[in-house]
Order: structure tokens, then C-alpha cells, then sequence
């Protein structure tokens, strides 16, 4: 079966044509600032995507008849639980609207159908970004005007826990995991039984990243945005930009922080890296309080668990959990092929928007 996944991003567009589970061609579209700065929206941004798609395929020799599926990437959509699903006007029009934000991955359902009408086969979304599989203790935030969101790195996190229970033996909805993303925002999240029950939001909680605060104490907080240093963009651009090891190093570049450890013996960077890994163990310790420490695995995935050292570090404060399994890189389009692949193969039932 051939499958053809599209991944919208800030500046470029990945393409990944599957035979199966086997990508055999792949490439990152890169999109100019003229052809960018043309839109005064991103969705303003389709046609132009659609045609870069387009010419990769011409360019490659795909016909659009031998394609059995497109799969997109799944935007921030309203709240709804994982799995694979159609694309239809109903989420067409939400992605359009923005009904929880603007961003460049709302297009990845128009672009999969745009392409799958042409071709004459399905389009689907897996696990979009608003995938809320919360249970109802996790929503409390402290007060109640304040909900706490189920907004995560889902893709990521549902495909490797696949990845660790295959590993395992274990049927993927009988396991439980505490999963950690880890790239330019942290996503820290129990799976039950197949289901992300809980997650830090990556914008505004849990451990610092290369480029985000984290959560923060709150009263110095509230002091900093009525100080009128800042603006109402400036704050935010605090929390999520300039935090983190931008803030503390001058830098959201991992790498380089390890090279001034290693080479420079840098022991302020030093510091700070480990206080990252020291709040990345804590957050997976605390999630696991939610799996009531009934743990198979846990798993860190995405391109900062590249890191030998910070990995290390963590590995250091929670093997005694259970059994730590290390994914790096980003598996987003391999785990769309396979979300769109189990539907084709009748092994699951797409869901409906």
C-alpha cells in the first residue's frame, strides 16, 4: 500500500511517499520568505504548499493514481481523543477558523485532502495536536477559570509508546508508559492503556527547555508582568523563546552547551544542563504518580534524546521506576504512514470529526 505523509512546518513542508511501513523517499520542501510573506495568514499559505507537493511528485515520477492514501499532519483542532481520522469539511472548517490557535500544522489536513481529492483516495489526520485523552482529575488546575489543557507532542508520544509495548510483548492498550518528549518544548506524559491521560503543556508548564521557561514561581511572575518592563508579546516571547537555556546560556543549542561542558569546562553550563535533566526526572516521577507507579516502560524520544549526557542524567533519577528506552529523533511521519496503514488494513476503524 502506498501511502504519501505531509508534514507542514514553519518554513518548509515534509513529504514522505511509504510502501507500507518502508519510507522510500522523503525530502523537506523548503519554502522561501517571499513565498511566505505573500500570505497574511498561514492558511493563506495552501495553494502555494499544495503546488511545492505537487511538483515533488512530478518530479519523482508518483503518479497520483498509485496512491492508496495522504495522510497530514493533525493541527490544532478541537478537543478530541487519538486515533486515525477522515478529514472532512467539519475539520476543514475548524482548521480554517483556528478554533484553537493559528499554526502552520491546521494546514496539514487541507493540504492531505487537497492531494487525496486529485488522487482519488482517502485523507486522514493521526493524532492531531489537540488530542485530549485527559481524565477528569488532571483538568483541575487550581482555580477555575484556569482549565488545564491537554495540548502535547501526541504523534510523537503515541508512536513510541506503540514502539516501546511492541518491544516489550505487550498489547499496546493493556501498557502503561511515562513517555518524555524532549526537543525545543518538553511534553512529559503518563499512557494508559494506550491513552495520554495527562502531560505538562509544553508552552506554559513543566521542565525548562532549550527555549522555554517551564512553569515559573508565580508570584514573581505576576510582579515581572505588571513591572511594566514588559509587554503583554514580550512576556509571552519570555516564556516561550527566551527562556530556559536561551535564557540562562545565550543559546537553545544543545549541542554547544555540551561542547563548553566537555571542552571548556564550562561550570555554569554544566549547572545549568543538569537543573534541565533534574527537571525532566522530576516531572517523569510525578507522572508516574499518576500511572500509580504501575510502570512498563519509560520512554524519552525526540532530538534531545540524542544526548548521551542529559539522558545519563535522567536515567540516573528514574531507572528505579522501571525500564528506560531511548527513540531519538522525531518519528512524526512514520507514525502518520502507520496511523492511515492500520485503517487501510481494517486493523482499526477511522475515527470521525
Amino acid at each position: 500500500m502506498r501511502i504519501l505523509a505531509i508534514n507542514p512546518g514553519s518554513t518548509s513542508t515534509k513529504v514522505a511517499l511509504f510502501e507500507a511501513e518502508v519510507c522510500v523517499r522523503s525530502e523537506s520542501l523548503a519554502h522561501s520568505s517571499e513565498e511566505l510573506d505573500r500570505a497574511a495568514r498561514v492558511w493563506d499559505q495552501l495553494e502555494m504548499r499544495k503546488a511545492v507537493v505537487l511538483r515533488f511528485l512530478r518530479e519523482n515520477g508518483i503518479e497520483l493514481s498509485s496512491l492508496d492514501a495522504v495522510v497530514g499532519r493533525g493541527g490544532l483542532l478541537k478537543p478530541v481523543r487519538g486515533g486515525t481520522y477522515r478529514v472532512n469539511a467539519a475539520m476543514l472548517e475548524d482548521a480554517r477558523k483556528g478554533v484553537q490557535g493559528e499554526h502552520v500544522s491546521n494546514l496539514g489536513c487541507a493540504l492531505a485532502m487537497a492531494i487525496a481529492e486529485e488522487a482519488g483516495c482517502p485523507a486522514f489526520v493521526v493524532d492531531p495536536v489537540s488530542v485530549d485523552e485527559f481524565e477528569p482529575l488532571a483538568r483541575y488546575s487550581g482555580h477555575p477559570r484556569i482549565e488545564r489543557r491537554a495540548l502535547a507532542h501526541a504523534l510523537s508520544i503515541h508512536a513510541v509508546a506503540r514502539r516501546a509495548a511492541a518491544e516489550l510483548g505487550l498489547p499496546y492498550r493493556e501498557a502503561n508508559f511515562v513517555v518524555a518528549h524532549l526537543g525545543g518544548g518538553i511534553s512529559v506524559a503518563p499512557v494508559k492503556g494506550g491513552r495520554i491521560v495527562d502531560v505538562n503543556d509544553a508552552s506554559s508548564d513543566g521542565p525548562f527547555s532549550p527555549e522555554r521557561t517551564g512553569g515559573l514561581p508565580l508570584q514573581p511572575f505576576i510582579t515581572l508582568c505588571f513591572s511594566g518592563e514588559f509587554t503583554e508579546q514580550e512576556m509571552r516571547r519570555f516564556v516561550m523563546g527566551c527562556g530556559g537555556l536561551v535564557a540562562y546560556l545565550g543559546t537553545n543549542n544543545a549541542a554547544e552547551v555540551e561542547r563548553r561542558i566537555l571542552e571548556d569546562r564550562d561550570e555554569k553550563a554544566r549547572e545549568v544542563y543538569e537543573a534541565m535533566a533534574y527537571q525532566i526526572a522530576k516531572e517523569i516521577g510525578a507522572m508516574a504518580t499518576v500511572l500509580c507507579g504501575k510502570i512498563d516502560a519509560i520512554v524519552l524520544t525526540g532530538g534531545l534524546a540524542a544526548s548521551d549526557m542529559l539522558c545519563n542524567w535522567i536515567t540516573e533519577r528514574v531507572s528505579f521506576l522501571g525500564k528506560v528506552f531511548r527513540y531519538p529523533g522525531e518519528f512524526e511521519m512514520q507514525a502518520m504512514a502507520e496511523g492511515a496503514l492500520r485503517v487501510l488494513r481494517g486493523e482499526e476503524e477511522p475515527l470521525e470529526y
